[in-house]
């Protein structure tokens, strides 16, 4: 999906214009993939934009680093302000935020840590990740890319590089016509879309993989499970086959692009009655009252810009 620029983006504590925006094509993170992200969404409230949990979002980043021996050089209380601070210059009402730290120009090689480390975050107007199938639901495929092993890469980890995994995946299933991927590990189990988690509903309890299955463990997939249990739902984390794709009455995705999308077909094998499950059209119903802050009680995952 193309980006809708907007004016200013914040790059290590100074905003610059968004044309301006550039790095040295020796940045350490160009040559190597060494560098972290996040995603976070803000929405138009009643009580003005808000950033739905961008505090768990950056806190994340600064696992995301850690994990991969960066050394992020800011608070994360600071990258917070900075990126309520760039939705604001931009006057987003609704925005997509992409924070990101990357290693800079210096030494070249596989040994990254005298390179400095930079920070970067932009924020822009951006619609659903799938397009029309927020409502009508995704075609998807079985990749034959199989996901990040734990004890290959850290699959928990949000690093740019490793992302090579999904591209393939993402790249093979556009291709080939359909919308999104579905990848297993390497035991061949259910593990995640390509940028997205995986649910699936069956006899009305709602079904997940666990962190042992090699997926992220995203802040969107925490909303829906919380959110599913106080709406009564009965959720299961456990290792999925991938045969159980094919009979579940319900698919959907969830992340902070694709937010709640169903998935009305995979590999050809229509899911439930072809389109968006009842269950699945509540959780949205559900979320987007949420985020939206059009109901009460979680008031504490909304971080307003102008607060």
């Amino acid at each position: 999906m193309p980006i809708d620029t907007a004016e200013q983006i914040w790059i290590d504590g100074v905003m610059v214009p968004w044309k301006d925006a550039s790095v040295h094509v020796m940045s350490h993170s160009l040559h190597y993939g060494s560098g972290v992200f996040d995603g976070v969404r803000a929405y138009s409230t009643p009580r003005g934009t808000a950033a739905f949990r961008l505090t768990d979002h950056i806190h994340r980043l600064f696992s995301s680093a850690s994990m991969l021996r960066m050394k992020i050089p800011f608070e994360p209380a600071e990258l917070v302000d900075a990126a309520k601070a760039t939705v604001r210059i931009n006057r987003l009402a609704s925005a997509y935020i992409r924070p990101l730290a990357f290693r800079g120009e210096g030494e070249m090689g596989l040994y990254p840590q005298r390179n400095p480390v930079r920070v970067a975050i932009a924020a822009w107007a951006w619609g659903p990740y799938l397009g029309e199938a927020l409502t009508s639901g995704a075609r998807v495929a079985v990749s034959s890319w199989r996901r990040n092993d734990p004890n290959i890469v850290l699959p928990e980890a949000k690093g740019s590089g490793q992302y090579v995994n999904s591209i393939l995946a993402k790249i093979d299933a556009v291709d080939a016509g359909f919308d999104e991927a579905i990848m297993l590990n390497l035991a061949g189990q259910v593990a995640e879309g390509s940028g997205e988690n995986l649910f699936l509903v069956v006899g009305g309890k709602i079904v997940t993989p666990p962190a042992a299955a090699g997926i992220l463990m995203g802040i969107t997939r925490d909303t829906v499970i919380r959110l599913a249990e106080d709406m009564g739902y009965t959720v299961k984390e456990r290792l999925i086959s991938r045969s159980e794709l094919y009979v579940a009455d319900e698919l959907f995705l969830t992340g902070t692009g694709a937010e709640i999308t169903p998935i009305r077909e995979v590999d050809g094998r229509i899911v439930g009655r072809g389109g968006r499950g009842s269950i699945t059209e509540k959780l949205q119903d559900m979320y987007f009252s949420v985020v939206q802050g059009k109901i009460s009680g979680y008031d504490q995952w909304l971080e307003l810009v102008d607060a």
